[in-house]
């Protein structure tokens, strides 16, 4: 079984920074793009940032400049460094990645059940 397992979240004040962190467990074979993705309340899900497994980078607008997105191959592991944060970036968080798991001669899409920000004005 492979699970994504997102930590990190919190309560900050505007203008502060968070890292989130979400790993990846189980019988991987390959991982290709991980990213992170948002959910405010009443709004839909939208990406906030994505890095392929040769490093090309995506952000939302509303995140260039202030979110950072990395990752550890040999952890398995995807970062989001947010920096300058806005009451606005107040959502759950969730971790996503494309994941060819021992069993599949294919890759699959992972969830992270999520993490809270939230930031106070």
């Amino acid at each position: 079984q492979v699970q994504l397992v997102e930590s990190g979240g919190g309560l900050v004040q505007a203008g502060g920074s968070l890292r989130l962190s979400c790993a990846a467990s189980g019988s991987i074979f390959s991982i290709n793009a991980m990213g992170w993705y948002r959910q405010a309340p009443g709004k839909q899900r939208e990406l906030v940032a994505r890095i392929t497994s040769s490093n090309n980078l995506n952000y939302a607008d509303s995140v260039k400049g202030r979110f950072t997105i990395s990752r550890d191959n040999a952890k398995n592991t995807v970062y989001l460094q947010m920096n300058s944060l806005k009451p606005e970036d107040t959502a759950v968080y969730y971790c996503n990645a494309d994941i060819r798991p021992v069993s599949s001669i294919r890759p699959m899409n992972y969830w992270g059940k999520g993490t809270l920000l939230t930031v106070s004005s």
